[in-house]
């Protein structure tokens, strides 16, 4: 069983040595242990200093691509290593490495196909409280759109297994964490959580500039991936809104017209008229993009396939998730 630990990084000399010092040598039921470190353009000695502490594993860009591409590139070069289990953690010394052993285990006893780190952002001393509030109300949404039950939606820190790497998408540009647990909720991945505490801050995050643009983007990111899976919940619900609003000023022109004001109000008339146009409208977009989600869900089971072939990985038990496993059992039983 192997296991890469990737860490994107972009100019974090001063920190990634706290880092790769805190990285656990050994763990039960992991034969090795390989770290992968992610140069997002770094223009200082990111490089040198990891290869200082015996990295081999480099995926290197010239310019700064963001955390989403960084994660993407991460898991290519893992799958195409012979990873196994992948832990993805942060060049900024914020969670406790020391934790990666609690962090693969529901991986490894089959419990789990991904694990999110609960960092337990109540408590967090330099979190404000308006940040505390986002963060829950973040992880709430995505919890709905995913259908989990994580307390830290938003965490960076997690353990994926090989099966779960392979059924999961990024194509957002901001940030995988919301997207990939939305996509993973929806394809009915085993998700669950495990508590840490994070170390000291190191430094203000680069991943955005202000906490009103990562609500942005988060709410971007959020509403795509849910627009993937469920579009047509989305636009029927807008229809039934547009088309509760068009009733009221037809109502309100039928009852003028008992009033005997036969020439008067065409305004409601025209009002109810567009607002009723406007929710056909939205249903009709709900049917085709429902039908474009079904035809992504084809493409996206072609890409399975196609990756599983890029990447060597086979269809045996080990590559099942692990709530099926045992049917495969049986199905050998019965070749047998």
């Amino acid at each position: 069983m192997k296991l890469f630990i990737q860490i994107p990084c972009l100019n974090e000399e001063t920190t990634l040595p706290l880092v790769l010092e805190s990285m656990p040598k050994h763990i039960d039921g992991i034969d090795e242990i390989e770290i992968l470190v992610i140069d997002d353009g770094s223009s200082d000695r990111t490089v040198e200093v990891a290869k200082s502490y015996g990295v081999k594993h480099f995926v290197r860009h010239t310019r700064n691509m963001g955390l989403a591409r960084s994660f993407h590139d991460g898991v290519d070069y893992a799958l195409r290593h012979g990873a196994d289990i992948l832990v993805n953690t942060d060049g900024d010394n914020q969670y406790p490495q020391a934790m990666i052993p609690e962090l693969v285990k529901p991986v490894l006893d089959g419990q789990a196909e991904i694990v999110v780190a609960d960092r337990q952002t109540a408590t967090i001393a330099h979190f404000s409280p308006f940040k505390k509030l986002m963060q829950r109300i973040g992880s709430w949404v995505v919890n709905k759109a995913a259908g989990t039950d994580l307390p830290d939606a938003a965490s960076g820190f997690r353990a994926y297994s090989k099966y779960s790497l392979i059924k999961l998408n990024v194509v957002t540009q901001f940030s995988y964490c919301m997207e990939t647990i939305i996509q993973a909720g929806n394809k009915r991945l085993a998700i669950t959580s495990i508590p840490i505490e994070t170390n000291a801050k190191t430094r203000e995050s680069r991943l955005f500039k202000n906490i009103w643009q990562h609500m942005w983007q988060s709410g971007l990111a959020i509403l795509r991936a849910y627009l993937m899976f469920k579009p047509y919940a989305i636009f029927a619900s807008i229809g039934a809104i547009f088309g509760v609003a068009g009733l009221i000023p037809f109502i309100r022109y039928l009852f003028l017209l008992g009033d005997g004001a036969r020439g008067g109000h065409i305004q409601s008339l025209l009002v109810g008229v567009t607002l009723l146009l406007a929710a056909v409208m939205s249903l009709v977009i709900g049917i085709v993009a429902d039908l474009t989600r079904i035809n992504r869900i084809l493409q996206e089971d072609q890409l399975e396939l196609a990756k599983r072939q890029h990447y060597g990985v086979g269809l045996g038990a080990r590559e099942y998730p692990h709530s099926a496993q045992p049917a495969v059992a049986e199905r050998k039983r019965d070749a047998a």
